[in-house]
């Protein structure tokens, strides 16, 4: 029972920090536990008694000055070693916070790559996945960023994944979303959908089912689902994603020039202070 609550509590933390990679498609993903680490036992050891003279002061003059050597001669260390162990570790002071560091946190495009964005803005590209557990986990942070976290010069756009069938085709969903103006409202939805409601929309009549029981006419989605439209930005998500060499999931782009990830950040708020800081940087300010 302690085993399957450990389990359960550190699920949330991988997820946070993993992310989907290429070479692991879903239908060769296999979950793997780790046994948990007995918890280390603490050794205290015992303080030795002080040691007693047999030979008793002779005058009060003697035993005052011998108590005086005693004071004098204790040293900071035993006394610090006196102390109750919170409080010593309340007294140590944080380390101040690494500085970001390339080829760590993240990595240079070289070159560079071109951005849709208008002038005097900084293009953030998520590269995700709808089936990605990692793009799942990291979505609610990311899109109240989006909304109230970001400056108001980063233009932010998703992309799509390219790797394989089911990713086209979750891809395909993302654009005809978009084509019908409904990537705001459905965005969240068709992330539930597949990993809360366990519909993988993975086939045409799935998705045409999902879109029209959130207020899409069978006839607009067919005529978006199919359109040149959508065809020529799986066009140019493909593209992105070569260009950019990605092999995990999400993954984020900053004007064409960074590219980075939760793991690599250290977790989703510091990936978020560290795009920030990146877009700061390419936007003067």
């Amino acid at each position: 029972m302690k085993r399957m609550l450990m389990l359960a509590l550190g699920l949330p933390l991988l997820l946070a920090l993993g992310a989907c990679s290429r070479s692991n498609q879903p239908e060769n993903a296999a979950t793997h536990s780790t046994p948990a680490t007995p918890a280390q036992k603490t050794n205290t050891a015992a303080t030795p008694a002080t040691a007693t003279s047999s030979a008793p002061a002779t005058t009060v003059a003697e035993a005052v000055a011998s108590a005086e050597q005693v004071t004098e001669t204790e040293t900071p260390e035993a006394s610090e070693a006196a102390q109750p162990l919170a409080l010593r570790i309340a007294d140590i002071k944080p380390e101040p916070a690494l500085q970001w560091k390339e080829g760590v946190n993240y990595l240079r495009v070289v070159p560079a790559q071109p951005t849709t964005a208008a002038p005097g803005q900084i293009e953030v590209t998520e590269v995700f996945w709808y089936g990605c557990p990692h793009c799942y986990a990291l979505d609610a942070t990311l899109e109240a960023w989006r909304k109230n976290g970001k400056a108001n010069y980063v233009s932010f756009v998703r992309v799509p994944v390219m790797w394989a069938t089911v990713h086209h085709t979750h891809a395909r969903v993302f654009y005809t979303a978009e084509l019908l103006g409904k990537l705001d409202e459905l965005h969240t939805q068709i992330f539930d959908e597949i990993h809360q409601r366990h519909d993988t929309l993975e086939t045409p009549v799935a998705i045409e089912a999902f879109f029209t029981s959130h207020g899409v006419s069978q006839v607009d989605f067919q005529k978006a689902f199919s359109s040149f439209a959508v065809e020529a930005s799986l066009k140019r998500a493909e593209a992105l994603g070569l260009r950019y060499k990605v092999d995990s999931v999400p993954t984020f782009i900053v004007n064409g020039k960074y590219i980075t990830d939760v793991g690599k950040a250290g977790g989703p708020q510091q990936l978020l202070t560290l795009i920030n800081e990146l877009a700061n940087r390419e936007h003067g300010t």
